[in-house]
C-alpha cells in the first residue's frame, strides 16, 4: 500500500490548461499508462444503486421483493459475504472512485460544499481511460457539479448524469421539482429533457453506449438515484403491485411505512428489469465473457424494512448502514461463489479492477484499498488480514470518534454517535462486537475483550491522523474554478456553497461559494430565487467587490451585468432582502447562480 501525500486544490490555470480529462488524467496519461496483459482488456461494467438495502434482494432472503435478474447474477458471480461501504452515499462514491479513504478526498459529507472532490484525486475513470478504455457514467455522481469536480472532468469522456444527491433537490434546476418521469439531466454538460423513468433513461444511455462498435474496452459506471426519496413518482404499475401484496414480513411491527416499502420495491424491482436488459445486451453482443461486472450498493437503506437480520439504517455505522453485497461476474476468469472468510470494502474495488484489467499505474499512486483479484479468482481463500474503518457524520470536518466503526478480522469496535449531528454527542459508549458470533450486533461485549478494544481503538487514532494530514488545509472544500474556457457557464447551487455558521435573525437558508476566477474578467450574473419575490434589495459580494440594485417584483430572477472580477480566489454570495412595506425586514440567500463570461 503506497503512502504518497498529495498536492492540495491545482492552481486554477493549471486546470484550466488541463481540460476535461482532469488533473490526474492528463498526469496519468503523460506517466504511460498501459495495460501490463498481452491481448484485448476486458470490458468493466459498475452497477451501483442508491439507498437500496443489503435485504432488498431475493437472494438475500427478502420474502417479498422479487429481483429475479440480480439474483441470477449473483448465482454466477464471486459474492463477497462481507463487503463494507460508508454509512452515507458520497463517501462511499468518493472510496469507490479512487480506492482511497473519503477523508482524503475533502469528500466527507453529501451537501453544503463537503461532497465536492478533490481534482487531483485519480478516479478509476481517468486511469482506465488513460489505459485506453472508452468511459462513460450514467447516473448519479455527487462528486460536484462545477469545473474542475464534475465527472466529466474526472475521466468519463461521456456523462448522462443528475446534479448534487438526488433529482428533486436544491442543486436542480427548479423543473424537476417532484420529477422522476421525464427528469432534466445533463449530458455532457448540456441540459437536456429526457423522457421515461429515470433508472430506464440511465440503463438506456449505457445499453446504447456498450452496443456501439469499438476497438476499444469500454469502462461503464451505471449509478441510478434509485431507490432514493423522494418516492412519489415511481413505475405505477409496480407500485400497485407491490401495494397489494401483504408486507408484514418486512416491516417492523407497528409501523405505518407500508405505501413507501411498496414504492421502493416498485423501484428496485424497476433496478432489477434495467440490469437484465443491460446483461442481455452484453450477450447479444457477444460481450459477455469479455466484460467484468460488478454490482454494489452505497450504503444501508433509508427506511425500516427487513434488511437481512442486521442492525441499522443508512448513516449508522452498524452493520446494517455499512454492510453491502458485493457481485463480480466475468466468465471463465472469476470463480463464482460465496466468499464468507474475510472481508473486503468500497476502497478495494479500484486497486481490483487495475488488477483484474492488468493496468499498470502510474508510480506513487496512493491507495488505501488491496486487490481482491486473488480472492475474487479463487487464488486464495480471504483476503489478508485487517482493520478497516468507516465514519462519516454532518459537519464542515470530521470529529475525531464521531459516528465511526473499526472492523477486524473477528470483532467490531463501533461508536454510533449518529451521522446527523454535526457536534459529537456525549456520553455514548464505545461497543464492541464479535461478528463471526453476532452479525446482528446484539451483544456488547467490550467488557469482555478490553484488550481488543483498545487496540482498535489505537489502530483508529492512528489511522485518523493519517488521514487528516493527507494534505494541508485537509477538510477545506475545493474551490469552484470560474472563467475556464472548460466552463463557459458556472452554475451555483445550495448543493456546494459553504453555509454560513450564523444565520441572521428572520433570514432563511444563508451560505456563499468559495471561487476562484482563473483570470481578470467579466461576468453576468442570474440570480434565481427560491420563490418569487415583490420589490427586492439584492447586495451581490465577490471578495472585497460589492455591487447593490434594486428589483421590481414579483420576480424569481433578475441579472446583475458586466460584473468585473479579478482573477484569484474570492468567496461569493448573494442577500436579498423585501422592501416597500412596513413589515420587519426578511432577508434570504439566493437559490442558484448562475456565472456567464462575456
Amino acid at each position: 500500500m503506497l503512502r504518497v501525500v498529495r498536492n492540495s486544490t491545482p492552481a486554477a490555470w493549471l486546470l484550466s490548461a488541463l481540460g476535461a480529462f482532469g488533473a490526474f488524467g492528463a498526469l496519468a496519461a503523460c506517466a504511460g499508462v498501459r495495460s501490463a496483459a498481452a491481448g484485448r482488456r476486458p470490458n468493466v461494467i459498475v452497477i451501483m444503486t442508491d439507498d437500496q438495502g443489503f435485504g432488498d434482494l431475493g437472494c438475500a432472503g427478502n420474502p417479498v421483493l422479487e429481483t429475479p435478474n440480480l439474483d441470477a447474477l449473483a448465482a454466477v458471480s464471486a459474492r463477497l459475504t462481507n463487503f463494507y461501504v460508508s454509512p452515507v452515499c458520497t463517501p462511499t462514491r468518493a472510496s469507490l472512485m479512487t480506492g482511497r479513504y473519503a477523508y482524503r478526498t475533502r469528500a466527507i459529507d453529501t451537501y453544503l460544499g463537503r461532497a465536492m472532490m478533490d481534482p487531483g484525486e485519480a478516479t478509476i475513470a481517468e486511469i482506465l481511460r488513460g489505459a485506453g478504455y472508452r468511459t462513460a457514467i450514467f447516473g448519479k455522481w455527487h462528486l460536484g457539479d462545477c469545473y474542475p469536480m464534475r465527472a466529466r472532468d474526472q475521466g468519463f469522456e461521456e456523462s448522462l448524469v443528475l446534479r448534487g444527491g438526488g433529482l428533486a433537490q436544491p442543486s436542480e434546476p427548479r423543473e424537476n421539482a417532484r420529477r422522476y418521469t421525464d427528469p432534466i439531466l445533463f449530458r455532457n454538460g448540456e441540459q437536456v429533457r429526457t423522457r421515461g423513468f429515470c433508472t430506464d433513461v440511465f440503463f438506456d444511455a449505457a445499453i446504447e453506449f456498450v452496443q456501439r462498435d469499438s476497438e476499444q474496452p469500454f469502462f461503464v459506471y451505471v449509478a441510478p438515484n434509485a431507490p432514493h426519496t423522494p418516492l412519489h413518482d415511481v413505475p405505477a404499475e409496480l407500485h400497485a403491485k407491490y401495494r397489494d401484496r401483504d408486507l408484514t414480513a418486512v416491516l417492523p411491527a407497528g409501523s405505518d411505512q407500508a405505501d413507501a416499502t411498496a414504492r421502493v420495491f416498485a423501484m428496485e424491482e424497476n433496478i432489477d428489469h434495467n440490469v437484465g436488459r443491460l446483461l442481455a445486451a452484453l450477450d447479444a453482443r457477444g460481450l459477455a465473457e469479455d466484460t467484468i461486472v460488478i454490482y454494489l450498493q452505497d450504503n444501508g437503506p433509508q427506511q425500516a424494512r427487513y434488511n437481512g437480520g442486521l442492525r441499522g439504517l443508512k448513516g449508522s455505522v452498524y452493520e446494517g448502514g455499512v454492510r453491502s453485497p458485493l457481485f463480480v461476474r466475468w466468465p471463465g476468469r472469476v470463480a463464482p461463489g460465496e466468499r464468507a472468510v474475510g472481508f473486503g470494502a468500497h476502497i478495494d474495488i479500484a486497486p481490483t479492477l487495475y488488477e483484474l484489467a492488468g493496468v499498470e499505474l502510474p508510480a506513487g499512486l496512493d491507495l488505501d484499498g488491496e486487490s481482491l483479484a486473488p480472492v475474487l479468482r479463487g487464488e486464495v481463500d480471504a483476503p489478508p488480514e485487517r482493520s478497516f474503518v468507516t465514519q462519516a457524520h454532518r459537519g464542515d470536518s470530521p470529529i475525531a470518534g464521531h459516528n465511526v466503526a473499526v472492523r477486524g478480522p473477528r470483532f467490531k469496535l463501533v461508536h454510533a454517535t449518529g451521522f446527523g449531528a454535526e457536534a459529537m454527542p456525549a456520553d455514548v459508549p464505545w461497543q464492541l462486537f464479535d461478528l463471526a458470533t453476532d452479525p446482528g450486533e446484539t451483544t456488547d461485549v467490550a467488557a469482555d475483550h478490553p484488550d481488543v478494544v483498545r487496540a482498535l481503538r489505537e489502530h483508529y487514532e492512528r489511522w485518523f491522523a493519517d488521514v487528516s494530514r493527507s494534505r494541508p488545509d485537509n477538510y477545506a472544500p475545493p474551490r469552484i474554478v470560474v472563467g475556464s474556457f472548460r466552463a463557459p457557464e458556472t452554475v451555483l447551487t445550495r448543493q456546494d456553497w459553504r453555509r454560513v455558521a450564523a444565520a441572521r435573525p428572520g433570514s432563511g437558508s444563508d451560505g456563499r461559494w468559495l471561487l476562484s476566477f482563473a483570470g481578470d474578467g467579466s461576468y453576468d450574473l442570474r440570480v434565481i430565487s427560491a420563490r418569487p419575490l415583490t420589490a427586492v434589495r439584492a447586495v451581490l459580494t465577490i471578495g472585497e467587490l460589492r455591487r447593490e440594485q434594486e428589483v421590481a417584483g414579483p420576480t424569481d430572477t433578475f441579472v446583475f451585468e458586466d460584473v468585473e472580477v479579478p482573477a484569484g480566489n474570492a468567496a461569493l454570495r448573494v442577500d436579498l432582502e423585501l422592501i416597500g412595506d412596513d413589515r420587519p425586514a426578511v432577508r434570504e440567500s439566493a437559490y442558484q447562480v448562475r456565472i456567464t463570461a462575456r
